[in-house]
């Protein structure tokens, strides 16, 4: 079962290590599409007005305690979880630095191109696919093993600690960070809480596809 999935998978394409910035043209080819399902993921989920992504509602919740933008909470936030990469020994790397790019360019597509559907039940369809291609669209990338983003990273970190399938452990980081966003008064929605209680199993059933395809 992809829920009980441990381990990042080693494929063919994926890089002997995270430091590689002269990755063989499938290896980047396969992370550049990772990050791109990922991105229109994350677009999605904002076009489908259902509710923001946890982190964002916890940028939220923080940004409504203190005198700083969400934006400038979102990099803040983006920083402190690269500090808790350095206990649990990971390392960034040439996704790392896609990962902010290609996301980025996604999401500002999406806005611009993608309507609203008028629709709830379409909006709400809307969120679960925007939750399945992050899933998915992450997993894809993380085979690369190029280096992952700042919440990718620290979620195999804590996988790492605690021998805890992977699914479980974004689960209960999304979930936990929902949680603090909301007591802080950020605004959660629908598809919030399907991206929290979704993303981990979308993930590791990614992560799944990709080892059964490839090896």
């Amino acid at each position: 079962m992809f829920l009980k999935i441990k381990k990042i998978p080693k494929v063919h394409w994926s890089s002997e290590r995270p430091y590689n910035f002269k990755p063989k043209f499938s290896t980047f080819f396969f992370l550049c599409f990772g990050l791109t399902l990922f991105g229109l993921g994350e677009g999605l989920l904002i076009v489908s007005f259902t509710g923001a992504s946890p982190w964002s509602v916890l940028a939220q919740g923080i940004s409504l305690n203190v005198n700083l933008s969400i934006g400038t909470i979102t990099l803040l936030v983006s920083i402190a979880v690269l500090i808790l990469w350095i206990p649990l020994g990971q390392r960034p790397g040439m996704g790392t630095i896609f990962n902010a790019l290609i996301i980025a360019l996604m999401i500002d597509l999406c806005i611009k191109f993608v309507p609203t559907p008028s629709n709830y039940i379409y909006q709400l369809i809307l969120a679960i696919v925007s939750v399945v291609l992050v899933g998915v669209g992450g997993g894809i990338y993380l085979v690369s093993n190029l280096g992952p983003g700042p919440r990718d990273g620290l979620m195999i970190g804590l996988q790492k600690v605690s021998n805890l399938p992977i699914a479980a452990v974004r689960a209960t980081l999304e979930i936990s960070v929902v949680v603090i966003g909301w007591y802080l008064g950020g605004t959660v929605g629908v598809g919030t809480l399907l991206f929290a209680f979704g993303i981990g199993p979308c993930v590791a059933l990614g992560l799944y596809l990709v080892d059964k395809v490839f090896n």
